[in-house]
Formats: structure tokens, C-alpha cells, sequence
């Protein structure tokens, strides 16, 4: 250990900027960036202080894991039982959790996939994951009134589309995406939606249809 890592000036940081400094390096550089030396050398914090808060790297590893969770899943199955009148609605909701930066973490995601290739115990949860949105899916389309396998299949294509979205890494202007959307929703659905609807969910994000 260097003198500079001696050096505690009584500032140890908190677990959420610990937290924030691991996300970042796990999103710019993969999970081999997140270690503790490192992170102390970025935050000009003494390498010590990380213990303060944490027990060792792999509870912070585990902090990420969980998110991961709140940034992803968690609000991808709030949106599959949001309020709807229609199955259309109900489709345009799924959408625009994975479109909007403040609901679905795409970066993050892209990140723990990524992570999920080298670590088999990342990859047990990521598996686990996968089962419990496209379960909501699956169930959210069953509510509506499609049979098991027409279900599951429409599931699949919705998730699978997307999740192909992020491992790409694609990008594409809002207005590009947006505009795609009403027919996304016709093929994920069988049924088209009508203008009200395509307006509400442009409402969303602050622009007209």
C-alpha cells in the first residue's frame, strides 16, 4: 500500500457513493474495473474506507446485483400490471418502460450480460431473471385473454426483441423508435391500436404523434 492510501482525512464517503462508483466503472469498463483500490483512487478516498460500508467485494458485487434488480426487472413487472383499458394500452405500458432511461436501465443491463459471461453465478441470476419478466409477460397477455402458447410466443417476441435491442447496443433517436412503436404493438398484440392510445403514449414523452 502506497502512502497516498494511508491517508484518512475522516471522510469515508457513504455506501451510495461507493455504490454510484461501482456502477460507473461496471458500465464504462466491466466488471473487472469494480474492485476496491481502484474505486478508492476515483473517489480520493482511503482504500480502508470502503470497509466502512461494506465487508468486502463481494457484498458490493451483491449490491449491484440488487440494483440491477431495482433498475430493471423490479420496474419491468410494474408495468405489466399497470392500469390499462385495453391489451393495446397494456402493450404501449410494457414499451415504454423499456424505452424510457428512468424506468429500464438498458446500460446496466448490457453491463451485467456482459458480466454474466464470465461469472456463472451472475449467469444462474441473469437465467432467473429472464424466466421472471417473460413470466410477467406471459401472464400479463393471459390476462388478456390469449391462450398459453399464443401467450408464451408473443412473450418471447416482445422480450426477445428487446433484450436484442440492448445486447446490439443500437441506437436510434427517440422519434425514430417512437415512431415504430404503434406498429410494434399491432404485431406484439394482433390488434391495432387506435389514435387515442398512440397519443396518450406520445404524451409520455413530451411530443405528438
Amino acid at each position: 500500500m502506497t502512502q497516498a492510501e494511508d491517508i484518512d482525512t475522516g471522510w469515508r464517503g457513504s455506501p451510495e457513493l461507493w455504490l454510484q462508483a461501482a456502477y460507473d466503472a461496471l458500465i464504462e469498463n466491466g466488471i473487472d474495473a469494480v474492485k476496491i483500490l481502484p474505486l478508492a483512487a476515483q473517489l480520493k478516498l482511503s482504500r480502508t474506507s470502503f470497509y466502512w460500508f461494506f465487508d468486502n467485494r463481494g457484498s458490493l458485487l451483491q449490491a449491484l446485483r440488487a440494483l440491477w434488480e431495482d433498475r430493471t426487472t423490479t420496474p419491468l413487472i410494474a408495468a405489466t400490471k399497470e392500469y390499462a383499458e385495453t391489451r393495446t394500452e397494456a402493450m404501449f405500458n410494457v414499451i415504454s418502460c423499456f424505452l424510457r432511461e428512468d424506468a429500464f436501465d438498458a446500460r446496466m443491463e448490457h453491463a451485467v450480460r456482459s458480466w454474466a459471461i464470465q461469472d456463472p453465478k451472475m449467469l444462474i441470476e441473469l437465467q432467473a431473471a429472464d424466466k421472471r419478466r417473460l413470466d410477467a409477460l406471459r401472464g400479463m397477455l393471459e390476462g388478456w385473454g390469449y391462450d398459453a402458447q399464443d401467450a408464451d410466443v408473443r412473450a418471447r417476441t416482445i422480450y426477445l426483441v428487446q433484450i436484442g435491442y440492448i445486447s446490439m447496443q443500437t441506437t436510434e433517436p427517440l422519434a425514430e423508435r417512437l415512431a415504430r412503436v404503434a406498429n410494434y404493438v399491432e404485431v406484439y398484440t394482433g390488434q391495432k391500436p387506435n389514435d387515442r392510445e398512440v397519443a396518450r403514449f406520445y404524451s409520455r414523452f413530451g411530443v405528438t404523434p
